[in-house]
């Protein structure tokens, strides 16, 4: 061992066992001892710069090692025997640099095993790095000494310049003493011609010292200058601008290409003797891109003329011109889905393909295709709102272009708003003519602007018989199920049920296929009281829900339609319900607001500037909701909650978008607390703008009415037709009754209440179907006394009207009810014609009356009860209306969080407690009580999980043994089930991308997994063939699987299946493939343009949008559009206001997905199928399952 050296021995130890199996150099060398002189053999091994020697090979602890860094190795000459021979041996030296350290003398037998060991050991000495390292050090210490030498002389000159300096200063003052003397002596020295030497010596030195003075001023201003913030800012500017024109004619040799090279020359084959494309067809796909084109370029030549100004850029003025000009693109915009759409058409015909694809191929286009440059401009106008966005950050405030560079960019910004609302209306007009072109008989109330889509799917309409009563039809018969099958579509306003032909085509039911939703009454739940709705609920499992329809000008009918699960009924009957309740809500509102201050509803909300003017914590946008009120862009967590609670209206579109997204910016409690508040203090929901509207009276009107004897009441119609009849079977115990806003006929004259009479029996129904109205005497109608008995007679109630009125409000209140339960109302008309209305409407009737001056007359405190007890009831109305659609629609939230689930038991008990109660509402809370308390909502449907775990499994079937059919049904199943057990909440917050997907959402990665399974089942099943004609057989009949599934809508499991044919593994199968069919490659190839994910999957979106569900998609199509919204967008603006119109897109997605999840696959599942389809012992890995397709067709050689 080598003395003064410290080390850690058991790292000496690692470092020689790491000799011992990878040392530079090992063998067996000849060691000579430095106190005996005697040789002994040692087993050496080199590592990196240490020696060690072992007593032998197999020695696991090293006898010493040796430091080898900065030592030299040298060939010694071999000693001489007695004789003066020189031994056979090869001697050599290692010496060593630390000073008393003894060389160490070594030999070996052989001269190159010798010459081997000197230079490994040469090389294990870094000689040559020190070498290299002291040649640097002399090059490092000269570079000091030149600096050293370099400070010295510039500390000499700083002091020559002071010196100067000083010296200049006493120039100076000699100078200034020498002037005043001149002064003094110039009448003395008038006559001396010849100046002074010295004098012009001081001046050419003054002079001298003055221009450097100068000079070295103003470089180091210069330089401060170009060092200076402002001057980066001005750099910062100019290259924006330069880029900006740049981009500017880039663009412009876009709109170039698009018009040249597409436009022109398709408008010549429109007019060619064959035309491939009409010239509508190329107005519609480009629109007014041409003039576009023209006014960019004139753009870009002023840009041209401002840079040839350079360095004064003067750009404002430009926009000045330049925005009035670009409304054109509120065109192109507007129609530009429906543009492409046109184009995608176009593309169906084949000649027009192939001139298509041969513009394409023109080197200009650069191998761009027409979609691409069609999309173009959609980007100018957002982009130039960030050149100025970025112009005025370097821009600085008192710049003379400053002002007008921020309004060109609010106009930008106001432009781009509009036509992003234009587009989002455009869009829903084109879902409902998309819709209407595809019915044969077309739909003219489909070409209403305010008809919002709400949900399509397929429903089984149950045949019915006269009186209403259900026909003894089964679930399961196939009769049902094939001819009872309709396609129905829910707006706003109107429900659309269709029959679809073999052809696919969509036909309207001759009677009741349009559905006008203020003629309907749903009955969700039938009562066990009706036998025959009990015994249909036993036979449809209670899927069915029926839709009483009571048109003003035709026979009441009933509607029974029968929905898959329970899931999609619920989903279905939610919808319906709330598109029934805004407008009957309205209803509420206008009665209410119809007062002596004729504020009507939609006066009343467009007075109130909250809901339509930007405030500091809310921002509208232009587009109007399907309420008719524009729809929130950025808001507070505030003002979104009294959206939600505003009893005035209530969108559809804006609940879903809310119960979807909450979780985002705000708690279930904090909802739920709100939804309380409400209930218990409804005046706090109605701002105070309506609240003075709504107590606004008039007593001169009221001194007239009373003058007159007659209301304004009693000539006011209604918004919508009243229904016709009430029989006990469609009692308010049963039905959500609409009836408040349905406006009379034309042919039904003045509602006159004192000309009202009531049927003699409270048991007695009309119907106009059966007979005609029962008869009774014409007398006066008090409300506040209705009819106690049946055996009560007209004089009774001509007495009553003597009678003073006490505790005008509770008695009301228990008369309406009692009234409703008891008769119909009946109201004649100025013809003489009679109809019976619901008790809402007689109520609402009664209360209406009550309001104005009838002989006996209401007092100010009478009428303002009045009016507190219907705001009550429409703010127990809206709560209700939130909680049915929160529980039946996102059930996951109380499964969840039984503490929300607790509390909202808790609201619902408090509600039905209420002796106010009407009956509908009690109907309805007990309903949502019984939603919530059910354990299992969904217990028919199967799960993934039992699939798996089932253990009396049979043996697995083979592949061969299986059809397509049975795989394509099986695998749909399976994709079906998988992606229907998404929640929802696992869509928010990007949580498939976090480091903890797995934990965050387990249901989304289950998918994913599911996919690649699947993908890597038929890989290996084609792998698994060793002859080629099996193979190409196997890959034949996995392509007519997918496209089963593509006819099936699974398009999951079509991209599952071309994924695994695309695989490197199989894709190389030359020999494989020129065995498949002509029919199957063609067959493959439609596959595979259908799933592409070109375009953002454009083809997919395009199919899966004129799909019917059920359907698969896939899923990552969705997950890549959320991630999207994500990070393209901030769930919160800069002032802490929640970005509404994000949450609107991201809902939008959601409700896509669910809509898709909702609807289920009627396929009996078959356990052989999916045992050999979940069996994970078939599948190989991807390795091997490369080295198995080069066993069988090894690469050829190069």
């Amino acid at each position: 061992m080598q003395k003064s050296v410290r080390y850690n021995e058991g790292h000496a130890l690692y470092l020689a066992l790491l000799a011992r199996k990878e040392g530079t150099k090992r063998g067996y060398l000849s060691k000579k001892t430095a106190e005996t002189n005697r040789w002994h053999e040692k087993w050496f091994a080199l590592y990196q710069n240490v020696l060690f020697y072992f007593e032998g090979e197999q020695s696991a602890r090293p006898a010493g090692m040796y430091m080898l860094e900065g030592c030299n190795c040298e060939r010694v000459a071999s000693p001489r025997l007695a004789d003066k021979k020189p031994l056979g041996d090869h001697y050599f030296t290692v010496l060593f640099g630390h000073e008393g350290q003894k060389p160490l003398e070594l030999r070996c037998e052989d001269e190159v095993d010798g010459d081997e060991w000197v230079e490994a050991i040469h090389q294990a000495s870094y000689s040559d790095i020190l070498i290299e390292r002291e040649v640097l050090m002399q090059k490092y210490i000269h570079l000091v000494q030149i600096v050293e030498t370099e400070k010295i002389a510039a500390n000499q000159l700083r002091h020559q310049l002071e010196d100067q300096d000083t010296e200049i200063e006493r120039l100076k003052s000699e100078i200034i003493a020498l002037n005043k003397t001149k002064e003094r002596m110039r009448p003395y020295q008038g006559n001396q011609e010849d100046e002074d030497p010295d004098i012009k010596k001081i001046k050419k030195v003054q002079s001298f010292m003055r221009g450097w003075l100068c000079r070295r001023k103003w470089k180091t201003i210069v330089q401060d200058y170009i060092c200076s913030p402002h001057a980066e800012s001005m750099r910062k500017r100019n290259q924006i601008v330069f880029n900006m024109v740049e981009a500017e004619s880039e663009y412009v040799h876009q709109l170039y290409v698009l018009v040249n090279c597409f436009l022109r020359p398709l408008r010549m084959a429109a007019s060619s003797k064959k035309p491939p494309i009409s010239h509508d067809d190329v107005s519609s796909i480009f629109l007014n891109s041409e003039t576009i084109m023209f006014l960019h370029e004139i753009f870009h030549q002023g840009l041209k003329a401002r840079i040839a100004n350079w360095p004064t850029l003067i750009l404002a003025d430009l926009f000045d011109i330049l925005l009035p000009m670009l409304n054109i693109y509120q065109e192109f915009v507007r129609n530009h889905q429906y543009s492409l759409q046109v184009l995608a058409n176009c593309k169906q015909n084949r000649d027009f393909d192939k001139l298509l694809k041969q513009y394409e191929a023109n080197p200009a286009c650069e191998g761009r295709m027409l979609e691409t440059f069609l999309t173009y401009p959609m980007f100018q106008i957002p982009r130039y709102i960030i050149t100025l966005h970025e112009l005025l950050a370097h821009t600085p405030h008192e710049h003379v272009e400053r002002k007008s560079l921020e309004f060109a960019k609010s106009k930008l910004e106001e432009l781009s708003r509009v036509m992003h609302d234009e587009v989002s209306d455009t869009e829903n007009i084109r879902k409902n003519l998309a819709i209407e072109r595809t019915i044969v008989e077309g739909c003219d109330i489909l070409l209403d602007t305010s008809q919002t889509f709400i949900r399509q799917g397929s429903l089984i309409q149950v045949p019915s018989v006269e009186r209403g009563k259900l026909s003894k039809v089964r679930l399961g018969s196939l009769s049902l199920k094939k001819e009872g099958e309709r396609q129905c579509f829910l707006f706003t306003k109107h429900f659309l049920i269709c029959t679809r032909s073999s052809g696919g085509k969509l036909h309207l039911l001759k009677t009741g296929g349009v559905l006008s939703l203020i003629e309907c009454t749903l009955i969700e739940e039938t009562e066990t009281s009706d036998e025959d709705s009990k015994g249909s609920g036993q036979v449809f499992g209670h899927l069915d829900f029926k839709l009483v329809v009571e048109p003003t000008d035709a026979p009441p009918f009933t509607v029974v339609l029968l929905a898959p699960s329970r899931q999609e009924k619920a989903a279905w009957t939610s919808d319906i319900s709330q598109c029934i309740d805004n407008i009957r809500c309205n209803g509420l509102m206008t009665i209410v607001f119809e007062e002596n201050s004729k504020v009507t509803v939609p006066h009343m909300i467009k007075s109130d500037a909250r809901l339509h003017r930007d405030d500091i914590d809310i921002c509208f946008s232009k587009t109007l909701n399907s309420c008719k009120v524009p729809q929130i862009r950025y808001a507070s967590v505030e003002r979104l909650l009294e959206r939600l609670t505003d009893l005035r209206f209530l969108s559809i579109d804006f609940l879903n978008t809310f119960l979807h997204t909450y979780r985002i910016f705000t708690t279930a409690s904090v909802v739920l607390e709100k939804l309380s508040d409400i209930y218990r203090r409804p005046f706090t929901s109605i701002p105070v703008r309506s609240l003075e509207l709504f107590f606004a009276t008039s007593q001169n009107n009221r001194g007239e009415y009373l003058a007159d004897g007659k209301s304004p009441h009693l000539c006011r119609k209604f918004s919508s037709p009243p229904p016709l009849s009430l029989s006990r079977t469609s009692s308010p115990v049963r039905t959500r009754k609409l009836s408040l806003t349905s406006p009379l006929n034309s042919r039904i004259g003045a509602l006159d209440l004192s000309a009202s009479s009531v049927a003699s029996s409270p048991t007695s129904t009309y119907s106009p179907a059966t007979s005609p109205p029962p008869t009774a005497g014409k007398v006066p109608l008090d409300l506040s006394k209705g009819p106690s008995s049946p055996d009560q007679s007209p004089g009774s109630v001509e007495d009553s009207l003597e009678n003073p009125r006490i505790d005008l409000c509770n008695k009301l209140r228990r008369k309406i009810v009692n009234f409703s339960l008891s008769v119909p109302f009946i109201v004649q008309t100025a013809d003489n014609s009679h109809c019976s209305v619901s008790p809402a409407s007689a109520f609402a009737i009664a209360t209406a009356a009550a309001g104005h001056g009838s002989p006996p007359g209401f007092n100010n405190s009478e009428r303002m009860c009045d009016k507190e007890f219907i705001i009550r009831r429409a703010a127990t109305n809206r709560v209700l209306n939130v909680l049915r659609h929160w529980v039946s629609k996102h059930s996951q939230d109380f499964e969840l969080n039984n503490e929300l689930k607790m509390n909202v038991l808790n609201l619902l008990e408090e509600v039905l407690r209420d002796p106010d109660l009407l009956p509908q509402e009690r109907k309805a809370t007990a309903n949502i009580l019984r939603a919530l308390s059910q354990d299992d909502q969904d217990d028919t449907h199967l799960k993934i999980e039992d699939i798996i775990q089932m253990s009396d499994c049979p043996k697995p079937e083979c592949f061969e043994t299986l059809s397509a059919m049975e795989l394509a049904e099986q695998i749909t199943l399976l994709d079906h089930v998988v992606f229907r057990s998404i929640p929802y909440e696992e869509f928010l917050g990007q949580g498939w991308m976090k480091v903890d997907k797995n934990e965050r959402t387990p249901y989304i990665m289950k998918t994913s997994q599911h996919f690649n399974d699947m993908s890597n089942l038929v890989a290996s099943q084609i792998m698994n063939y060793a002859d080629v004609s099996s193979r190409a057989n196997s890959i034949e009949k996995w392509v007519a699987v997918a496209d089963i599934c593509r006819c099936m809508h699974n398009y999951n499991g079509v991209l599952e299946i071309t994924s695994a044919l695309n695989r490197s593994a199989i894709y190389r199968l030359k020999k494989t493939w020129g065995k498949v069919s002509k029919q199957t490659k063609a067959l493959m190839d439609k596959l595979q343009k259908t799933v592409s994910s070109e375009g953002r999957f454009k083809n997919l979106r395009e199919t899966l949008k004129n799909c019917n569900p059920p359907a698969v998609p896939y899923l990552g199509m969705y997950l890549t559009d959320l991630a999207f919204i994500e990070e393209g967008t901030p769930n919160f603006t800069d002032e802490g206001l929640v970005n509404f119109s994000k949450m609107r897109m991201i809902s939008h997605i959601i409700r896509e997905i669910r809509q898709f999840q909702q609807t289920s696959y009627r396929i009996e599942h078959q356990q052989k199928v999916t045992h050999y389809l979940l069996d994970k012992t078939l599948i190989i890995d991807e390795d091997t399952l490369y080295e198995l397709s080069l066993k069988i067709e090894p690469r050829l050689p190069a």
